[in-house]
């Protein structure tokens, strides 16, 4: 009994792999969850099966099992034993078979997981355009506050700054200068905003001033309005060549245009974005008198103010003047002849200050040049000019709050050599080109006869001395002349 109950269970098992076998032959296209299923279906009926019944103990199997007699059920009669039933054939399991199957099965499944990674791979490049998105809609949104700043006016310079419209100026052109002048920084955004405006913008032609922080709206209406409130009463002011600061400001506060220390503070500080001052020298000289830093840099001319006028205003217009003065064949000319615009301006004082007129100016500086080019002349250097003393004794000296000797003396060239430390007066553009001419001569002394407005030069100190000497007798003989005369007047009256 123990056998038949063997070969059942052993019958049961390849029945199983043979449904196994079929089933999977059925399927036309298996999809991998079958698969899996009918690879891992064998082994759970294997372990069922050993669930339910152990497995019998090996024996050694012999080609000739021994025959026992057993009893029938009939019984023997002749006393013979009955043959034993005949025993089922035990069907042999194709071993090859299984084996391919498995490694099929083997195969879908690594198939499957191939599909798996391939879908996995997507997430990168997804992750990578999300990335990419998130980054462009950040920079969109810099654009736009960045935009929207300039717009408003957020966060800018509140410097006011002169600018000149021309006649006939439409956006692009005016939306292009103001940008060139740093009020706004995108061209293209203020002509936008100038679209959607209901209005029409003519822009009026002359002097404007506008701030980098105000609105694109508020910078517009200045430029197209005339101003809501009364006009100012205008006032012409006439600054003549040889002119100082401190006399310019005393003469702007007496016409009512600004208080005189206002624009002397306003004046010195600079700093309008004029190109010109991008040529000033960073490091001055610490002997140059602070008060009258930007002494030479008053442009001598009729400027139109108003009354009570922003001093900010007051010398931004001086600086627009004096810039456009300074030409670009006027800057070629300076760095041509090594000269810093402080030294040029400087220089350019002192022929203003000693010549009355443009063909005296080129001889006297001609005069300079040579005492100043060759230090191993009678002169030795030094300029020697009157004016400088005077500027140092009569302009530094009484504005001084704390006496400095050593101002005072790198002013006055008759005891310092070269150029001194800053302008004495404000030149007129004939003795600016005057020094950029550099007119060739021989000559290292002048003198001129104060009444006829006549100079005399000479290349000795000896010849130098005769002709001061004739001038002063021609301006003795010119005065007696002129007592005789008011003498005469006064008798006849």
């Amino acid at each position: 009994m123990a056998d038949n109950n063997n070969n059942d269970v052993i019958n049961d098992i390849l029945n199983q792999l043979d449904n196994a076998k079929k089933q999977q032959e059925a399927e036309i296209e298996p999809t991998p969850e079958k698969i899996e299923e009918k690879a891992e279906q064998p082994e759970r009926a294997v372990e069922s099966v050993s669930e339910e019944a152990p497995a019998p103990a090996p024996r050694p199997v012999h080609r000739q099992l021994e025959k026992r007699p057993r009893p029938s059920a009939e019984g023997n009669r002749d006393g013979a034993a009955a043959p034993p039933p005949a025993r089922a054939p035990r069907p042999r399991v194709n071993e090859s078979e299984h084996v391919r199957n498995s490694a099929a099965v083997k195969r879908n499944a690594a198939h499957h997981k191939k599909k798996k990674k391939k879908r996995r791979s997507r997430l990168p490049g997804v992750l990578i355009l999300t990335v990419f998105i998130f980054a462009v809609s950040i920079c969109l949104s810099l654009v736009i506050i960045a935009f929207g700043k300039d717009m408003f006016g957020i966060g800018k310079d509140d410097t006011t700054k002169m600018i000149i419209v021309p006649e006939n100026t439409n956006t692009e052109q005016i939306s292009q200068q103001l940008y060139d002048e740093g009020i706004i920084n995108s061209p293209k955004c203020f002509q936008l905003f100038s679209k959607f405006r209901k209005t029409p913008d003519v822009y009026l032609p002359g002097e404007h001033f506008v701030s980098p922080n105000m609105a694109y709206e508020t910078i517009i209406d200045t430029l197209t309005n005339e101003a809501e409130e009364e006009k100012k009463e205008s006032v012409n002011v006439t600054f003549r060549e040889a002119i100082t600061l401190y006399e310019a400001a005393d003469l702007l506060e007496q016409q009512g245009v600004c208080k005189a220390s206002d624009f002397m503070f306003y004046f010195n500080a600079g700093g309008y974005g004029n190109r010109f001052e991008d040529k000033l020298n960073k490091n001055t000289s610490t002997l140059r008198f602070a008060d009258t830093r930007m002494e030479g840099y008053l442009f001598p001319d009729t400027y139109t103010f108003t009354k009570e006028m922003d001093p900010e205003q007051v010398c931004q217009k001086i600086y627009y003047n004096f810039d456009k003065k300074l030409t670009d064949e006027r800057i070629k000319k300076m760095e041509n002849l090594h000269l810093s615009l402080d030294q040029l301006v400087t220089f350019a004082s002192i022929v203003q200050a000693e010549a009355p007129n443009r063909e005296d100016m080129n001889h006297v500086a001609s005069v300079f040049w040579n005492r100043l080019e060759h230090e191993d002349a009678e002169t030795v250097g030094m300029l020697q000019s009157d004016p400088t003393k005077n500027y140092a004794n009569y302009t530094i000296k009484p504005h001084m709050t704390v006496l400095n000797n050593d101002i005072v003396k790198a002013y006055d060239t008759y005891q310092s050599k070269g150029l001194p430390p800053g302008a004495i007066c404000n030149p007129g553009i004939d003795a600016i080109d005057a020094v950029l001419e550099k007119m060739p001569s021989e000559d290292y002394y002048f003198i001129a006869n104060i009444y006829t407005q006549k100079t005399y030069f000479s290349k000795t100190n000896d010849e130098h001395e005769q002709k001061k000497a004739m001038v002063k007798a021609d301006e003795a003989q010119y005065e007696a002349e002129q007592a005789q005369k008011e003498a005469e007047a006064a008798a006849n009256e």
